[in-house]
């Protein structure tokens, strides 16, 4: 098992982190619209269910109805996605499936089974159940999707930030030993709420964007009008809250994978009182030669503000790429880091051990173990379990695969923060004029034009968080446990290649025929 890991032809890797990032991609663009309406449609209905007045529920049924049409579409991606950890994951699978797994499957019967019950009644139940249990349905079908992102969550953030579990020599898996240590774990939290709160304002910009287009018409001013306000106010509180959030999920990121955060300043070398930069000169097209490099051109930084973000001490010590290859600084437990040698060595050692401790045990076939053979093998595990930490470094023969792209982290986190920020200035805007403007007026066709625009940057804004949590990892499937290249399926790059194509095409549809549906729905406007 341990030779088979790397005779894998390395174009199949490759393929195989595409068409996982592709499908990825395209399922992220339908899930934060469902995430986010889901709020905006609970919060007409909850509207009606108060005032009793027919305009909050046909307004509540228009945001419905554009609701599950985004919510169908990111099913069939959705879907698509879980069956790839088989197909061209199997030795992830294999290795950690008792815990990659459970949090899938408490999705898969738990969330996903509420979200279709409860959207059947929200959907047809209106002449059917009382107003409050119409209410309670719709807004639990919003919370069974929220239920589910919290355990896909999960299971990401368990790549990320592996606890709760011990490797079994016996086995050759990692097995579950807390599942309420990998359910609540401080990476699960942080990002669960971040990524909830993100999907918040995409919903928010969305519904602006939907009410603007109507004043830009001249039709439905009364449901624009109102939808403006609520969407403004959900983003307003989506924004500062994603702000709270992603401050969270930097630390833990700083605490625990400190390569990323490297990566995402462009920090070569470290130190203490480090300033957040703000604007760096990094070549976007290659990986800068941070080995010689002492820091990137024409930066600008935030004095101190990286130390206190990573540390939360402005004088705190941040290490940097070269810090993190060499070792010998203090990490985040006061220990003395060791340099990337030395957890190769270490790695190696546990693969060594596993791979005796396995042949080993196959000589004895069931047969009573000498006292000897016992001795030996208990040495084994104990050499196993001690290195085990650094298990996945045993693969790496390249010390600079350890080190992410550089210039996609740089960028794709100041793309998302600048986004981040002109979106708490719009609606800042949007909720004072909801609140202080008459809307209708043709003087703010402006602000109409704007928010329209706003939305596909929005999209960009959420992507490109994407982009720093996943890419800021790599080369691991499971942080320090596997890299991508031990965890694929042992097939042929050819068909990984031709399914990615047959994927982009058949997303690339499912987009288009979304976009042309949820286009004529909004045109046709919401019904009597």
């Amino acid at each position: 098992m341990t030779n088979l890991f790397l005779n894998i032809d390395p174009s199949a890797v490759d393929w195989a982190r595409a068409q996982f990032a592709l499908t990825a991609i395209y399922h992220w663009l339908f899930v934060p619209l469902t995430l986010g309406l889901a709020l905006v449609m609970g919060i007409m209905e909850t509207c009606y269910y108060r005032t009793k007045n027919s305009f909050w529920k046909r307004t509540a049924i228009f945001w419905q109805k554009l609701f599950g049409i985004n919510f169908a579409m990111g099913v069939a991606t959705g879907i698509i996605l879980e069956f790839q950890f088989g197909t061209n994951w199997s030795n992830y699978s294999w290795f950690v499936g008792d815990i990659f797994g459970a949090p899938l499957a408490v999705e898969g019967i738990v969330a996903f089974f509420m979200e279709s019950t409860f959207v059947a009644i929200m959907f047809f139940g209106w002449k059917k159940v009382s107003s409050g249990v119409h209410l309670a349905s719709t807004w639990l079908t919003g919370l069974g999707a929220t239920f589910s992102a919290w355990w896909i969550l999960v299971a990401n953030s368990w790549m990320q930030y592996p606890v709760g579990c011990e490797f079994n020599p016996d086995t050759m898996r990692n097995e579950m030993v807390s599942f309420a240590e990998v359910a609540l774990s401080p990476f699960a939290v942080n990002k669960f709420c971040h990524t909830v709160t993100s999907a918040w304002i995409i919903g928010a910009l969305f519904t602006v964007a939907v009410g603007c287009y109507y004043l830009l018409k001249r039709r439905e001013q009364q449901m624009a009008t109102k939808s403006i306000r609520v969407g403004s106010i959900v983003g307003i509180i989506g924004i500062l809250l994603a702000m709270q959030t992603g401050d969270g999920s930097a630390y833990n990121v700083a605490q625990k994978q400190p390569m990323k955060l490297a990566a995402m300043e462009a920090l070569y070398n470290g130190g203490e009182s480090q300033g957040l930069t703000a604007i760096a000169l990094v070549n976007p097209f290659t990986q800068p030669d941070y080995a010689n490099e002492e820091a990137p051109s024409l930066k600008i930084d935030i004095p101190y503000a990286l130390s206190f973000l990573a540390t939360r001490d402005i004088n705190g010590f941040v290490p940097g790429v070269k810090d993190i290859l060499n070792g010998g600084y203090k990490n985040s437990k006061g220990e003395i880091e060791p340099s990337v040698d030395e957890k190769i060595a270490s790695g190696k050692i546990a693969i060594s051990a596993l791979k005796d401790y396995r042949k080993l045990k196959s000589t004895l076939k069931g047969n009573e173990a000498s006292a000897d053979n016992k001795a030996t093998l208990d040495s084994l595990k104990q050499q196993i379990n001690a290195n085990m930490k650094y298990f996945g470094y045993g693969y790496v023969t390249d010390k600079a695969s350890l080190v992410p792209s550089i210039p996609l982290c740089f960028y794709a986190f100041r793309v998302m923060v600048g986004l981040g920020t002109l979106f708490v200035l719009f609606f800042a805007l949007s909720l004072f004029l909801s609140y202080k403007a008459d809307l209708t007026q043709e003087k703010f066709k402006w602000f109409y034009i704007v928010a329209i625009a706003l939305v596909p940057l929005g999209y960009i804004c959420s992507e490109s968080g994407w982009l720093v949590a996943e890419f800021g990892r790599q080369p691991w499937a499971i942080q320090d446990m596997m890299p991508t290249w031990v965890g694929i399926s042992n097939v042929g790059s050819g068909s990984v290649a031709l399914t990615f194509f047959i994927f982009l095409a058949l997303f690339t549809t499912l987009l288009a025929v979304e976009i042309n549906i949820m286009l004529k729905a909004i045109k046709k406007g919401p019904e009597e």
